[in-house]
Parts: structure tokens; sequence; C-alpha cells
């Protein structure tokens, strides 16, 4: 491949991590079947890798595969009513194709004056958290279809490995063909009874854009807008439920830290380094009062909403010594008893540390090394090696950053911690602090 196709061929995967939640999305609203639309994105992928090489890349990639896979739906659409076409003419059962590939006008036009939302993506969300599927099934093929993440980021996740989510995925598309659900926003009860898988999706879109899995970049920001777009749209389709503004809350209030993220010299920067004259202060109010209609609804201890909470103890601290620490840890004890994981007992670690000295925060960590959930997990290593650090450890403390390097598979986080473990030897030097 020569250095032209190379960067067509990364500017086309570059559009379609932007592109493709949106396009399968347009084209099941269609086909009414979240597998075959996203085969046809796919298709339309295919071409665009053929074409553009060739052609160069449109004034417009996005729209170009969104009708390049829209053209693609509507091939197939007018195979499968020729298709019903030929199987009334010898009695078949025509009226079911009908319904399922090419329903009346009429009534796609009285669904769409029905369907109060009129956004394809967040009628994909709901599609995909169907009751059909378990809640694993559903957060791990609405992460596939609308965040463009792939099995293995799914996976990283999740902390469970990689076969196990490529057949909740396979499966779930599956079952909800075999089911015929409707590609919809529903209404009433079942509204309620998705919303909570439909909230746990959006928070770990989000979570991808702001520490990408893998990759090249450090962040994936228009995960994170993507998401909290959609959190925005849920919290006016739900303005009484409090954990949905929770939710709206915790991505507001951290989406307001991501211009402070990355330095001048594109390198990460850590929670207790960032220059907070750079976070923004729009985002912020908007968090802080998403936060406190949480509350008034009753919603003080829902998960999100604590969350949110932690997030707005940073964000309510000018500098980073202003930090309320102790606080910090009561909010993690609370989140532990409603919400228990590894990953928040590890945070919990670190407040911890903050509050009370290294020395306590080190205790819990190591309580914490021999669970499985946790030994591909490259934070904790990290969260070790920099309490080992402030403890004068210095040696060990390089031999944790050392570790945890190995273990991630984003480039800017491995240079950062291979950045520490070098900070770590250097008298007097002194480490990066923070979480990210």
């Amino acid at each position: 491949m020569n250095v032209t196709n190379a960067a067509t061929h990364q500017a086309i995967e570059a559009v379609w991590r932007i592109e493709s939640a949106k396009i399968i999305a347009g084209v099941a609203r269609m086909v009414r079947d979240v597998g075959l639309a996203e085969e046809l994105a796919h298709d339309a992928l295919v071409t665009a890798l053929e074409r553009w090489p060739v052609d160069g890349i449109p004034d417009n990639p996005g729209a170009w595969l969104m009708t390049t896979a829209k053209n693609r739906a509507l091939d197939r659409l007018r195979q499968a009513s020729l298709h019903a076409r030929r199987q009334e003419e010898f009695g078949h059962e025509a009226a079911v194709l009908r319904e399922q590939y090419a329903p009346d006008p009429a009534d796609r036009l009285e669904a769409a004056r029905e369907d109060d939302v009129g956004d394809d993506l967040l009628r994909l969300i709901f599609t995909a958290c169907h009751p059909v599927l378990s809640a694993d099934a559903r957060v791990a093929l609405t992460l596939r279809l609308l965040g463009g993440l792939t099995t293995q980021e799914i996976a990283r996740a999740y902390l469970v490995s990689e076969p196990t989510i490529a057949q909740r995925i396979v499966r779930a598309k599956r079952t909800l063909a075999a089911a015929k659900v409707p590609f919809e926003v529903p209404r009433g009860p079942d509204r309620a009874a998705r919303l909570t898988s439909v909230l746990e999706v959006i928070y770990l879109i989000f979570n991808e854009g702001y520490s990408a899995t893998a990759g090249d970049d450090w962040m994936r920001p228009a995960l994170c807008h993507e998401a909290l777009r959609l959190a925005r749209i849920l919290a006016e389709l739900s303005p009484d439920d409090s954990e949905v503004h929770g939710l709206c809350a915790l991505l507001e209030l951290q989406a307001s830290r991501i211009p402070a993220r990355i330095g001048a010299d594109g390198r990460p920067v850590l929670l207790l380094e960032q220059d907070r004259t750079r976070w923004d202060p729009l985002l912020i109010r908007r968090g802080l009062t998403a936060l406190a209609r949480s509350e008034a609804l009753g919603g003080a201890r829902g998960p999100y909403a604590l969350q949110a909470a932690l997030a707005a103890c940073h964000a309510r601290a000018r500098r980073p010594e202003e930090t309320d620490w102790e606080e910090i840890v009561a909010l993690y004890d609370a989140l532990a008893e409603v919400a228990p994981s590894p990953v928040v007992e590890l945070n919990r670690a670190v407040a911890l540390g903050m509050a009370f000295g290294p020395q306590a925060g080190l205790e819990r960590v190591d309580a914490l090394r021999n669970d499985p959930a946790l030994a591909n997990y490259h934070w904790l290593p990290s969260v070790r090696g920099d309490l080992l650090f402030k403890l004068g450890r210095r040696e060990e403390a390089r031999e944790e950053f050392l570790r945890a390097a190995a273990m991630t598979r984003n480039a800017k986080e491995q240079e950062l911690l291979l950045a520490r473990a070098a900070e770590a030897l250097v008298p007097g030097g002194k480490l990066d602090g923070g979480s990210a």
C-alpha cells in the first residue's frame, strides 16, 4: 500500500468511527432489522475502501457512506418486494413478507407521527435494549452498533473475554430478527423497563470516548459528545427520572475536563496536573444543575448521581489542594454499597490515599491485587505505582508503571506510563498525579 492509499484508509477509518452509528441507525429505520442494517453499512464501508483510494475522498464522506448504505437497503427492499409479489402469484405468504420488508408508506408515516423522538440513534438504542435480550447482550449489541466499538473494546469495558462478547452480539442480532422487534422508541412502561440498559450503554460509550481502550488517541471526543447528546435527549424524554438526570450530570461534568486532558505537546494530562481554567464552565454549570435536579427527585443515592457528586467535588475545587478528599471517600463508600465493583474499590483506594496518606491507599490496593476481574486492568499497577512512589519506594514504583504500560493497548497511555517509570528513578523527581 502506497503512502496515499495508507492516508486514505486512515481517513476512511476515522470517518467510519464517527459516522457508523448514524449510518446503521438510518438504514435500520428502513429495513427494520439491526443485523441487516449493520451488514449493509459495512457494504458501504467496503465500497469506500475500494473507491476512495481511486476517486478521492468525497467532500462529505459521512453523507457519501449514508447514501451508499441506503441505496444498498433500497436494493434489498426492492428484491424483497419483488420476491413477495412472485410469492403472491403462487399463493404464498406475501402479506407476511410485505409487512416485514416493505410496510405500507401510510403506516410508516403514521408511526413517524406517533414517535415523539425523531432520532434514529435513540431508536437504535431502545431497539437493541429490548427485553427479549439479556441485559449483557443488550449492552454489548448497542455498544457495537451505536459506538462502533470492537469486540476487544467492549470486552475490555466489561472485563470479560472477547469470545464471550462476540457470542453475545451474534446471538442478540439473531434474537432481535427472529422476534421481529420494531425499530422504535417505546412508550409508557416499556420505555421505563429499558431505561436501565439504555443508561448503561450511554455511560459506557462516554467512557470509551473519555479514555480510549486502544489505538493512538488518548480520547475519542466524538463518542463523548454523542453520548452526552443522547443523555440530554433522554433527560427531555424522562423529566421525572432522577437517574437520567444523574447520568446527564455525570457526563456534563466529565466532559467539562476534556479540553484540559491533553497538553500542548499532545501528551495526556492527569487530573491533578490539569489547567483548571481550561475546564468548560458552561458544562460545569449544566452538570451541577442536572445533579441538583436528580437530588431533588430523590435520586441522591443512585449510582450515576453518586458518580456525578464525585465529579462535582473536583469541579467545585478551583485548585487541586482544595479538593475535599474525605467527602470523596464518603461518596465512594456510598457508591460501593449501591453499585459494588472492583473498579469502584480501586478508585476508593485512590481517594483513601489522597485523604489519609499513601499507606492507607496502598493497603486497600494490595487487598485488590488477587481479584480476577482486575488481573488485566492496567490502572491497578498504575495506581499502586503512584502510591509506592509517594512512599519513597521508587524501584517498586517503576516496576509497577512498566507492568501497567505493558498491559495497556492505548499508545498515549503507554507513553505516559513509560514516562512515569523513567521519572520514578530521577532523584528529586515528581510524578504527575491524580487519576485520568
